[in-house]
């Protein structure tokens, strides 16, 4: 058989979507396709800090993590980009200049600083692990690296931010935007041409509409029975269930594993 390289979301396509446990079939099936000589990864928009726990516990050894930006190949860490300098900084200066509460990663941690306590006053603290470091000096520009920018902002202002998508940003909760790298694909992509394979060789499982830019027509798609509708539509095959054994029953369709 040919070898297969598999790149799996996370919640709600290795585990179950509500507690956040691996699915005990899913963990079998990364075992089998392994013994088989196949490449797994994880493919995450998560900090690759927050996800080499999860690889370790799920028994996978390669990541595509921080939105693409990140590799990791035999648990080492192969090239960790932070978001474009220029454009982080632009958008950075204008939700200060308008009073928008704002905090920066800069490097791969818990660590944000922010040079007031604007964001946590409008908002409230983050609702994940966060150590704030405050720097009432800081000057944006003196920053060298930023990996994700966090601005309290409601829905109902985002069009007072007129720089607001010159660069990828998520509202994983509702306030405050959250700014960080959003092309798996082009993560994946960079991982074959470090391994120097066929892109057609790819497998892609996910669930939610982040997975969206993974879902290529170059290589294999397979959506979640529990995924998006959207993510269906554009998948070349829709398995059952994260919880239902899904990726073991797609995997045994295609004959990846016995």
């Amino acid at each position: 058989m040919d070898k297969k390289y598999f790149f799996f979301d996370i919640d709600g396509t290795l585990t179950d979507i509500q507690t956040g446990i691996p699915v005990p079939s899913a963990l079998e099936t990364i075992k089998k396709l392994q013994d088989k000589g196949h490449f797994v990864a994880i493919a995450t928009g998560r900090a690759y800090y927050k996800t080499k726990d999860t690889a370790k516990m799920l028994g996978i050894h390669n990541l595509v993590s921080n939105g693409g930006a990140a590799l990791i190949y035999n648990d080492e860490l192969v090239t960790n980009s932070p978001l474009d300098r220029e454009k982080a900084l632009a958008l950075i200066h204008e939700a200060d200049e308008k009073g928008f509460g704002i905090l920066v990663a800069v490097n791969d941690s818990i660590d944000v600083v922010m040079k007031d306590e604007h964001f946590i006053e409008q908002v409230g603290e983050r609702q994940e692990p966060t150590r704030y470091i405050l720097d009432k000096s800081l000057n944006y520009d003196d920053l060298k690296d930023i990996y994700k920018i966090y601005i309290a902002i409601p829905e109902d202002k985002e069009e007072e931010l007129t720089l607001r998508d010159t660069v990828g940003h998520i509202r994983f909760v509702s306030p405050y935007l959250t700014y960080q790298h959003d092309a798996k694909e082009k993560g994946i992509i960079k991982m074959m041409e470090y391994l120097k394979a066929d892109i057609k060789d790819v497998v892609v499982f996910g669930d939610g509409e982040n997975d969206l830019v993974m879902f290529k027509k170059e290589w294999t798609s397979i959506a979640m029975g529990n995924g998006v509708e959207d993510l269906k539509k554009k998948a070349d095959f829709v398995t059952k269930d994260s919880t239902d054994d899904g990726i073991e029953y797609a995997c045994r369709h295609f004959g990846w594993i016995d």
